[in-house]
């Protein structure tokens, strides 16, 4: 029932802060001019599509619609020594320079306002908070809604609208002031979490499980032969898939890969990069939100099994206002002990209810 368990919702203001706006100046330079080059070849206007209003719509939708068991808390900024932890101190002082500035910093239109780098270690630090929320039972699980996202962040790199790595982050964390040995990451995402690959590629107290739309689309990594380097080798686990997966797939693959796969790593914290672009109002992997509480029903039997529950959700991409709001939702109920229906394929439900509603004009049955 729904309420039967505690969840803890993390949120900070700060990080609206976060808002480039591709009309405004930026500074000046090579990767500036690429990029306009880049926008000014489209044959419609580009907005930045990960702006500050994906989360007032979840957090407005989570007001209006409140799930009992679930309560909001903040965390503070991730410190430096903590972001060093997977990120090279090279690139902090880069990204830390920029504070108050526009800029650039990839081609393919991650960028930064004046708040960003505000609103970026907010978003590490809410997402080690949620962490140590369920490591230190003040809660069964947690979400950490934040922005700008993480999991394609690099060591060395901004990318794909990430600017520092807020799973990652929240994992090393743990790894180091936690006490966890064996962190279990999953990625479901539509897009291939390709900076937490490559920041625990050699990693075996990580085992990374990334569901994603397969190559090219962006950004065109995570093949199935991508399994890991070094002592890390076979602790990462890709399951690229079409665009038309949907529902049943992703069950299928989370029962028969990642149950299997979490039954012999017997992990002691799980985290999930969250986004909710798999959703079929996202165009990306065919999800209904039926389909997301499964895969949180699956998860949290996992955590249940084998780490006392810990599980901690750090919010990853989900551009559609709608589905992303109503996705969350979705998975804090399931989170707060909501039921799980049983997944049938897509329109099945509605199919079935237009024959029974018409079966009666071809039948020479009386009416009963």
């Amino acid at each position: 029932m729904i309420g039967d368990r505690s969840v803890s919702v993390f949120f900070d203001q700060g990080m609206l802060g976060h808002n480039p706006e591709v009309d405004l100046p930026f500074l000046p330079s090579r990767v500036e001019k690429r990029v306009r080059t880049i926008l000014q070849g489209l044959n419609f206007k580009w907005s930045y599509p990960e702006h500050p209003g994906r989360l007032k719509a979840i957090k407005e939708y989570l007001q209006q619609n409140p799930i009992p068991g679930v309560s909001f808390k903040s965390g503070l900024s991730a410190t430096h020594e903590q972001l060093a932890r997977v990120h090279t101190t090279s690139y902090l002082e880069h990204l830390f320079s920029l504070s108050g500035q526009r800029a650039w910093l990839d081609e393919d239109t991650t960028a930064v306002s004046p708040d960003s780098i505000k609103a970026a270690t907010l978003a590490a630090g809410n997402a080690i908070a949620a962490v140590e929320s369920v490591v230190n039972g003040d809660s069964q699980s947690a979400f950490a809604l934040v922005r700008p996202p993480g999991h394609h962040a690099e060591p060395v790199r901004a990318q794909g609208f990430c600017l520092l790595n807020n799973v990652a982050v929240a994992a090393a964390h743990a790894q180091a002031k936690l006490g966890c040995e064996r962190i279990l990451i999953i990625d479901w995402d539509a897009h291939h979490g390709n900076g937490t690959q490559e920041i625990f590629w050699a990693d075996p107290d990580v085992l990374f499980f990334d569901t994603h739309c397969a190559a090219p689309f962006y950004p065109g990594s995570g093949h199935i032969t991508d399994v890991g380097a070094g002592l890390g080798k076979g602790y990462t686990i890709n399951v690229p898939l079409p665009e038309t997966a949907g529902d049943i797939a992703f069950e299928k693959i989370y029962r028969e890969i990642l149950v299997p796969a979490a039954d012999y790593f017997k992990p002691d914290l799980i985290l999930v990069s969250a986004g909710f672009d798999p959703h079929r109002n996202d165009m990306a992997l065919n999800l209904t939100y039926d389909g997301f509480r499964v895969i949180t029903r699956i998860v949290q039997e996992i955590a249940d099994k084998h780490c006392d529950g810990r599980l901690a959700l750090v919010l990853e991409g989900g551009y559609n206002l709608k589905s992303l709001s109503l996705g969350v939702h979705a998975v804090l109920e399931v989170l707060a002990g909501g039921e799980v229906p049983e997944l049938v394929e897509p329109g099945m439900r509605e199919a079935e209810q237009a024959i029974e509603f018409h079966r009666s004009a071809f039948s020479d049955e009386d009416d009963e």
